[in-house]
């Protein structure tokens, strides 16, 4: 089991930056992908961002790509992924996960947080 926490979410004005944090519990942390997901109102959970957990490669959503980075810290069992330059239709509830499927899509993987809401002001 892996529980995960997400923080850092708030209120930005358009063009402002922000970073995500998510805590997993656990010692299995460095086996899992790790992804960033988003849902905003009346639309579908999307794909974000992801990163490995061999060799820590990453993959992005066209639409955040050159804006968001995700990384991780196994030491500190966290994923992060900053937000910069952020558009109103960044706005969204953000969620991490984690898994070892298909890392662009929601059925890979297996452990989801809270969520953490992300509003961007224009």
């Amino acid at each position: 089991q892996v529980q995960l926490v997400e923080s850092g979410g708030g209120l930005v004005q358009a063009g402002g930056d922000l970073r995500l944090s998510c805590a997993a519990s656990g010692r299995t942390f460095i086996t899992y992908n790790m992804g960033w997901f988003r849902q905003a109102p009346g639309k579908e959970r999307e794909f974000v961002a992801a990163i490995m957990r061999i060799g820590g490669s990453t993959s992005y959503a066209d639409s955040v790509k050159g804006r968001f980075t995700i990384s991780r810290d196994n030491a500190k069992n966290t994923v992060f992924l900053q937000m910069n330059s952020l558009k109103p239709e960044d706005t969204a509830v953000y969620y991490c996960a984690a898994g070892n499927g298909a890392s662009r899509f929601q059925y890979g993987y297996d452990y989801w947080g809270q969520g953490t809401q992300v509003t961007v002001s224009s």
